[in-house]
């Protein structure tokens, strides 16, 4: 009964009549009123954000703010972010203008703060300037953004989208940005993809000049082909970096030498240089001294005239360069290559070469000293062959000027027309006795003249050309004419053009009269002398002569060849003259020579000839 009286005392003591209570039960339904909207409601002002390709990811849209992370656009000031190093720079990206980020952006160039200047510009182009409006970046700007990302390692895939959306604020891509996207691809070794950039940019440039390719991205894409050996597809680059005005950088130049030289492309080398000296721009370019050198010494060694030329003018351009400075640099050719030089002139007939060579030799001598023996000899040579007999004569006789009075020992071989004036001779006696005598009237002619000149050397030359042609006779009357008509005294080197002549026609006897001749007279013979006086004797087929003779020759100083006891050798085996035969092992061994045996050549003279066929 307990419960049942407390629950009556909880019921209320009075009823109020019309009452209604507020309940949450399903049959107590309540229906709101609803305000009705106004007939002409204002509409509301442009969104500030339109046009902006952040739209979708602005300050005011959450999904953005939590998607971005340090990179939110949440008030930091706040507290909701904490201090990070991404916090701060979107802080600051909050209170620069265009012209302020672009300060900010060479100021941390300097420290190459690339993540940095990444990150600055993605939080800017999200904020809004002081009109409310998202931040717009001019090319300029965006340039900046593009490098950074390069800097950090971005691809070139990744900066073309980045160049792509450059037109979603309005701006278009000039020729900056591209040579940016055409770094990354020299980075990755992409030629064809940067060839086709390079058409690109040509094709845009026809509309917007701003697009053009440069200097630079001609240079990029020259070297990032020759650095894959297509040097055709870089030839045309080259050709257009020339024909816009522009200069071929050093770098390209000396990439050019180091493929064309690799795979065997000189000539085309060749046509480079001729084109960039026919541009003003490009008339001052100048290798290093180092790559002067080196194409000097590669086309030497392929025989190619015109290469070796430019390789020695760009030098004779580094020389005057140096004496022009101040203070002076003194640089000088090396004469070895200057020499080397001459002789492929000489070799394949290049009389631009020959006078170039001879320049830049007297150039770095700079008349402190006289070129060495090797170098007129190598003139001499060079005109010789080119068949240019007077210049020859002109550098033999400036030769005899520098050395003819010398007293070093092997001053006299310096003027041997068997040895070091043979090219001479052989270019005297080329056309037979008209040359010869061409060149006898015209010394004699220059004897009269004034200041005289008188030549020993050269008349001998003329005396051993008339023995090449089997002409004794001419040859005996230029020897006299040396005393009689010149009014000079033969040397050494004229008895033994004689006694090569009388030797070579088998009148052995007289070329011993020559011989004894001479000597009386107090003339030392020479080795040239002695060998001469053998063959005169082996070709009168007797060994033992020759043997007498090689005795002189040893007795006074000499020693005999191994090619000259060899041909002994073989004169005595077919005369049948042991005895000489065993004095010739005598003076091999003698004189420790390894004489060999003649099997090879005796296979020749034992073949028996039949007239069977199988």
């Amino acid at each position: 009964m307990a419960p049942i009286a407390f629950l009556a005392k909880s019921r209320p003591f009075v009823r109020l009549q019309n009452f209604k209570s507020i309940s949450t039960f399903i049959h107590l339904q309540q229906e709101a009123q609803l305000a009705e909207p106004p007939a002409h409601a204002p509409p509301l002002p442009p969104n500030p954000a339109s046009g902006s390709p952040r739209y979708n990811e602005n300050w005011r849209n959450p999904t953005s703010a939590y998607s971005a992370g340090d990179g939110a656009l949440i008030p930091v000031g706040l507290g909701f972010l904490q201090h990070t190093q991404g916090a701060r720079i979107q802080m600051l990206s909050q209170s620069l203008d265009s012209h302020s980020l672009m300060n900010q952006f060479a100021d941390w160039m300097t420290s190459q703060r690339w993540e940095d200047m990444k990150q600055l510009f993605e939080f800017w182009i999200r904020s809004l300037d002081v009109n409310g409006k998202p931040n717009k970046p001019d090319v300029n700007l965006y340039n900046h953004y593009l490098r950074a990302n390069l800097m950090i390692g971005s691809s070139a895939g990744e900066l073309l989208d980045l160049v792509a959306q450059m037109d979603d604020y309005g701006i278009s891509p000039n020729t900056a940005s591209y040579n940016l996207v055409l770094k990354a691809m020299q980075k990755a070794g992409e030629t064809v993809a940067a060839e086709k950039l390079i058409e690109r940019m040509i094709q845009t440039g026809k509309e917007y000049k701003e697009s053009l390719p440069d200097e630079e991205s001609y240079d990029l894409i020259i070297v990032m082909l020759l650095s894959k050996n297509q040097i055709d597809a870089a030839l045309k680059y080259i050709d257009l970096t020339l024909k816009s005005g522009y200069m071929l950088s050093m770098k390209a130049f000396v990439d050019c030498v180091q493929s064309c030289v690799s795979n065997g492309r000189l000539e085309t080398l060749v046509s480079i240089i001729e084109r960039c000296k026919k541009m003003d721009q490009n008339k001052s370019l100048c290798p290093p001294w180092r790559v002067c050198n080196y194409i000097a010494d590669i086309a030497m060694q392929s025989d190619n005239g015109e290469l070796t030329y430019y390789a020695l003018e760009f030098m004779a351009k580094w020389i005057a360069q140096g004496e022009r400075a101040r203070p002076p640099v003194l640089l000088a050719a090396d004469e070895g290559l200057v020499v080397s030089a001459i002789g492929t002139a000489g070799r394949i007939g290049h009389s631009k070469l020959l006078d170039g060579s001879w320049a830049v030799l007297k150039r770095s001598l700079r008349q402190k000293k006289l070129p060495n023996p090797e170098s007129y000899l190598g003139k001499i040579y060079a005109h010789a062959n080119l068949g240019n007999l007077q210049k020859a004569f002109s550098t033999l006789h400036e030769f005899e000027t520098a050395y003819g009075n010398s007293s070093n020992e092997d001053a006299d071989d310096l003027f041997s027309p068997f040895y070091s004036l043979n090219p001479l001779v052989m270019a005297c006696s080329k056309n037979g006795f008209a040359t010869l005598d061409s060149v006898y009237y015209q010394l004699e002619n220059l004897s009269h003249a004034n200041p005289p000149y008188k030549s020993v050397a050269a008349l001998n030359c003329v005396i051993l050309g008339c023995a090449n042609i089997w002409d004794v006779d001419r040859a005996y009357q230029t020897f006299n004419a040396i005393d009689s008509s010149f009014g000079l005294t033969p040397n050494v080197h004229s008895y033994n053009a004689l006694i090569y002549a009388f030797g070579k026609l088998s009148k052995r006897d007289e070329a011993v009269k020559v011989f004894e001749h001479f000597v009386g007279l107090g003339l030392k013979p020479n080795s040239t002398t002695y060998t001469l006086l053998i063959d005169a004797h082996l070709i009168k087929r007797d060994p033992k002569a020759a043997l007498s003779v090689v005795d002189e020759m040893i007795h006074a100083g000499y020693e005999p060849s191994k090619k000259m006891l060899k041909k002994i050798r073989r004169r005595c085996v077919r005369e049948m003259d042991f005895d000489s035969d065993a004095k010739v092992e005598s003076f091999a061994r003698q004189l420790k020579i390894r004489l060999g045996t003649e099997s090879r050549r005796d296979v020749l003279f034992n073949l028996q000839y039949v007239t069977d066929y199988a």
